[in-house]
This record gives C-alpha cells, sequence and structure tokens, in this order.
C-alpha cells in the first residue's frame, strides 16, 4: 500500500541512487592541463633562436582535431612520454604542467647556457580526449585542453542540449564505472553542475525524454503513454494527464504501479478513497517505464463478464424494464 512511510522510504531509496559514487566526480578546483603522449610543444629560449621548435621543424604534425592550434610544427611527445631537445637530448616531460616542464628544461639548459629564459606552451593538444553522444547538438569526440573538461564545459563544445534531451538522464562511462547525472537535481541540491570533472577517455551520454516513459491503462479516461519531465512524474500528474479515473467504471480503491526492477517485480496499491490518498500520490514519483493501472468496479466486470456470456442480454433486459 502507498503510505507516508513507504513514499518517505523511497525517497531515501533515490536520494541514495542520484548521490551514489558522484563525490568522485566532483572536482572544484581542477588541476591544470598534464602534458601527454601525442601532444605538441612550443618551446622558445630567448636569445637562442637556433633551439626554436620551428627552426628544428621536429616531428610531423598532423592538424589539430579541434580545429585550433594547427600552427607549424614543434616538438611532438613520442609514446614514451618525451621530447628530444638539442644540447641535452631526451627529456621525458608526461604528465607535468607547463610550468613543471619548463623549470625542468630551464634546470638541464644551465649547464650549457648561462640564465637561460625559456619559454614553453602546448600547442596542439592531442593527448587526451572525451566522447559525448546522444541528444546533444554536435556529438563526437572532444578535445582536452587547458580549459577544464566539465560535464558543463563538454556539452557546451557539443552544441548543447537539445530540446529532446532529459537532463535527469546522463550517463558517464569510466572505465568499467557507470555514473547517473541529474543535472536538475544538483542544481536543487546547491551542487555546481560545473564541478563534474571529465576523465580522459570518459564517455557521455544524453538520453532522450523519449527513453523515459509511463504507461497509464486500465479505467481511465485516456490511457496513453506518459513522457516524464527531466525524469520526474507523480502518480496523481500521470492519472491527471490521462482525464483521471473513470467516473462510471474505475474503481478508486484499486490504482495500481507495476514496477519491474532487477531483482523482482514490485506492485503498489493505492486507495483513492482514503482521506489525504491525493496528496500520497501527488507525493508519489514514478520511474520510468512504470505502469499505472486502474482496476475496474466489480459492477463493470459483472456488466462486461455478462456481456461476453449473453451478447446484448443486459440491453434486453433493460429495454424490456422500460417497456410501458
Amino acid at each position: 500500500m502507498i503510505t507516508e512511510k513507504l513514499i518517505a522510504s523511497e525517497r531515501q531509496q533515490h536520494r541514495e541512487l542520484a548521490n551514489q559514487d558522484l563525490e568522485k566526480l566532483l572536482v572544484p578546483n581542477p588541476p591544470p592541463y598534464a602534458i601527454g603522449s601525442g601532444d605538441v610543444l612550443s618551446i622558445m629560449v630567448w636569445d637562442h633562436p637556433e633551439l626554436a621548435g620551428n627552426a628544428m621543424n621536429v616531428g610531423s604534425v598532423a592538424p589539430d582535431p579541434s580545429g585550433a592550434n594547427s600552427s607549424p610544427p614543434g616538438f611532438v611527445v613520442d609514446h614514451q612520454g618525451r621530447i628530444q631537445y638539442p644540447l641535452i637530448g631526451m627529456v621525458s616531460v608526461d604528465g607535468l604542467t607547463e610550468e613543471q616542464a619548463r623549470a625542468l628544461l630551464t634546470t638541464r639548459l644551465s649547464k650549457y647556457i648561462a640564465n637561460p629564459n625559456v619559454t614553453l606552451r602546448v600547442q596542439s593538444y592531442r593527448s587526451k580526449r572525451v566522447y559525448i553522444d546522444g541528444e546533444v547538438k554536435s556529438p563526437g569526440l572532444q578535445a582536452i585542453n587547458d580549459i577544464p573538461m566539465t560535464l558543463v564545459e563538454a556539452i557546451n563544445r557539443s552544441g548543447g542540449l537539445l530540446p529532446s534531451a532529459d537532463q535527469s538522464r546522463i550517463m558517464l562511462e569510466r572505465g568499467e564505472q557507470r555514473y547517473r547525472v541529474n543535472l536538475r537535481d544538483l542544481v536543487q541540491k546547491g551542487i555546481n553542475p560545473g564541478s563534474v570533472m571529465l576523465a580522459p577517455g570518459d564517455v557521455v551520454r544524453v538520453h532522450s525524454r523519449d527513453e523515459s516513459k509511463v504507461f497509464v491503462s486500465g479505467e481511465v479516461l485516456t490511457p496513453k503513454a506518459l513522457t516524464m519531465h527531466d525524469g520526474r512524474l507523480t502518480l496523481n500528474e500521470a492519472l491527471g494527464e490521462s482525464g483521471g479515473i473513470s467516473p462510471l467504471s474505475g474503481d478508486a480503491r484499486q490504482v495500481y504501479v507495476v514496477r519491474k526492477t532487477p531483482d523482482r517485480t514490485r506492485v503498489f496499491q493505492l486507495d483513492a478513497r482514503v482521506a489525504g490518498s491525493l496528496a500520497m500520490a501527488e507525493s508519489f514519483e514514478l520511474q520510468p517505464k512504470d505502469i499505472v493501472y486502474v482496476a475496474a468496479t466489480p459492477l463493470a466486470n459483472w456488466n462486461r463478464n455478462l456481456s461476453l456470456l449473453i451478447p446484448g442480454a443486459l440491453t434486453s433486459a433493460v429495454s424490456a424494464t422500460n417497456r410501458p
């Protein structure tokens, strides 16, 4: 039976599911970009133009997939995370920030050059990417650069969400882990969605609202499939959008919600005649693929069974009774 105690328990389970492992994704202060294999570095030592990467023409650099930084080639970080620089040879820069790599080169060059003034920056970002799919304007690969790749940043780079996007069902796959992100829920809790940090190799899929439907059948005026509103639809709203319980054949004591779970099938019942039942129906939140069923009254069932056994018998009896 749908009671206030059951509603409180369902809310707690929903809250725990919404917060499941999301703490691992929240990074309020993201670290600076770390250099990786495939990146192209522009390195300049002031007063020593012969050491410039453009002059050395080190590496063959293809155009940047992001369309940015497709300038002349510099120093390409190889598959082992190293660059080959004049005078000092192979230098490992994998995992270092621009500042750390600059300090390392300055230390190495100081053995050959007095007080070297080194400028280093990432010229082309090619080592880290994420993939955005689903209800966004331009799905596809997005390169991670010096701007922190948050979930909001990735969605914006993909052209934003389409009107058909379900903001409550954004799935993030990271290796073997799957996370469900509800943007509306995060905002309501005061959590900045821009704190959800993506990692290289993450796959983000924005689901469509059409994948989150609730089916209303039985003794309602208009049985139909209803689309949830960004992951939220109450039992009261579902009945209201279906025209309500049929006053002729619907049994208000037998309003059922059938829910398929991985473990079992759960059936909830609401007695709409009980005082306060409408408030409970408004507080009872449905889930995608739920089935709302309103049973018929005993009289309606008797009438239908009789009509099946003796077609037209009830109509004939009524007509005979009404004869003068």
